[in-house]
């Protein structure tokens, strides 16, 4: 085939791939459920901040809205600032305690303020983060680049407006050891320049998160945290040896460089690692903690994979978060199986300590074979993003964020169902109810309401599903409100009963009628 015939043949071919990506995109947005944003300016995201004595604060107020907008706050505490007009917050504050803010967000339609709690102490992530990794779209094709586009398509989507905010680098960054510290570096071939990286998606208003293993040799074959020699030099393994046991490069070598690495991810600016072996350990988990601890910056302290339910009492109280099973994919066996059996590990789940079933798998996915449209359907990933909000756990998706349609967008930007997620009592659905293989998962709210799920795991019809007063452990009359919808559905007595299709879920509150 010569030159012109392959032009014009890619070029049929993308004309018939973009023709199909169109019509998936028209066909799905009948499915969507949440109401378009208000013009009116409204706060949205966490009501609660956690930060560490005397260490910087980057945080973004999450305001939805015509712009321009003005920010402003009544009772900033000394040391901290607010930019009027990015509705960002930084500086540091010395004192522990807890400060209280009213943050106002004004508009030429109006002005809204909302209050906000700012906890200066041990604990950090007081509520799941929200954010996105680079995995579960580009595994080991991830470049700087994308990770940038990625930065730039949080913020100009507006997802940044509605919370989300960080931005996560996944395995095989890494290039050789070297710098100032003797940390690792990246790798130049794709990440040419990571502290430009860190600072273009801080002044975005975002933050940034980083990958390593205490492993010789990482999952995807690129320098991990130990070596067997002391120089630490690196070379990918040409040897069969099976992960997880204990063998290197799968293992933990002779010389430690967790101090090293730390200090280079300190100075870059990083503010999230995903640490990633298995088994998972106390020792190498208490030895990070501490390292990240004394370097100055929060960074959110995420376990990967699969930990051991045997050692989640300890392992709860220095991570922030922590794998409970293995990769996620995007079909509903995969999906299914993180539904309705995470109750085990919700009494280990509180503000600053989040269980974690992996990443998320709406949107354009593909593993670094793709991006192609998730195989969920919708119904199916209205239960994702329902079980994972009930269930207060991490946000990170994994998709292509310069290919969000507009049902991805509804998904991701429902606010009253992304509340239940960052509710500051920080409680755990669990499984309330079930009739054969469907479920309610149900959970206290701080405001003293109640959040549930009724799912439908069946695969072909659908069911009638309720959720009991008795069950939730109240009675009387209730205000029972569609999550989804943003709408009231009426006052409910002893029971609310609807029709769930199969793979899906109807989300609702419920609030106490008054008399």
């Amino acid at each position: 085939m010569n030159f012109y015939l392959r032009r014009k043949f890619f070029a049929v071919v993308i004309f018939f791939f973009s023709c199909f990506a169109l019509h998936a995109q028209d066909s799905l947005s009948k499915y969507i459920l949440t109401p378009k944003e208000s013009p009116s300016p409204k706060i949205n995201g966490p009501k609660v901040f956690g930060v560490r004595p005397n260490h910087p604060i980057l945080f973004t107020v999450p305001a939805t809205g015509t712009r321009p907008m003005a920010f402003s706050a009544d009772n900033l505490p000394k040391g901290i600032t607010l930019d009027a007009k990015t509705g960002r917050l930084s500086g540091s504050i010395s004192k522990p305690g807890e400060y209280i803010l009213l943050l106002h967000a004004k508009n030429k339609l109006g002005e809204t303020k909302r209050s906000f709690k700012i906890v200066v102490g041990e604990t950090i992530a007081l509520t799941p983060p929200m954010g996105w990794n680079s995995w579960n779209v580009y595994a080991s094709k991830v470049t700087q680049e994308l990770v940038a586009a990625n930065a730039r398509a949080m913020a100009s989507s507006g997802l940044i407006n509605h919370g989300w905010n960080y931005m996560n680098v996944d395995d095989v960054w890494q290039g050789k050891r070297g710098g100032e510290f003797g940390g690792i570096m990246s790798d130049s071939t794709t990440f040419p320049n990571m502290q430009a990286l860190v600072d273009e998606v801080h002044n975005l208003g975002l933050k940034i998160g980083i990958y390593s293993t205490p492993w010789v040799e990482s999952y995807g074959h690129h320098i991990g945290g130990s070596s067997q020699n002391p120089e630490g030099i690196f070379a990918k393994t040409t040897e069969n040896v099976p992960r997880n046991k204990k063998q290197l490069p799968y293992a933990i070598g002779q010389y430690t460089f967790w101090d090293k690495d730390v200090k280079q991810w300190a100075k870059w600016g990083f503010d999230y690692l995903k640490y990633d072996w298995n088994p998972i350990e106390v020792p190498e988990t208490k030895a990070m903690y501490d390292l990240l601890r004394a370097s100055g910056r929060d960074v959110v302290f995420s376990l990967s994979n699969s930990t051991p339910f045997a050692s989640i009492g300890e392992l709860s109280k220095i991570a922030n978060a922590w794998r409970t099973g293995g990769d996620i994919r995007d079909n509903w066996k995969s999906l299914k199986s993180r539904l309705l059996t995470q109750d085990k590990w919700a009494p280990y789940a509180s503000p600053g300590h989040w269980n974690d079933p992996d990443m998320m798998i709406v949107g354009w996915v593909g593993w670094g074979k793709g991006p192609y449209p998730t195989h969920l359907t919708p119904d199916e990933q209205y239960s994702h993003m329902s079980a994972w909000c009930l269930q207060s756990v991490p946000l990170l998706l994994g998709n292509d964020l310069t290919k969000l349609d507009d049902f991805t967008l509804s998904l991701l930007t429902n606010d009253e169902v992304l509340a239940v997620n960052q509710d500051p009592l920080g409680k755990q659905a669990t499984v309330v109810s079930k009739v054969d293989s469907c479920g309610v998962l149900a959970k206290d709210l701080e405001d003293g309401s109640k959040a549930a799920g009724l799912f439908n795991i069946t695969d072909d019809i659908t069911r009638r599903l309720s959720v009991k007063w008795s069950d939730l452990g109240i009675k009387g009359k209730y205000i029972v409100r569609d999550l989804w919808r943003q709408k009231d559905l009426g006052i409910f007595n002893e029971e609310f009963s609807a029709d769930v299709p199969p793979h899906g879920v109807v989300m609702i509150s419920l609030r106490k009628a008054k008399g």
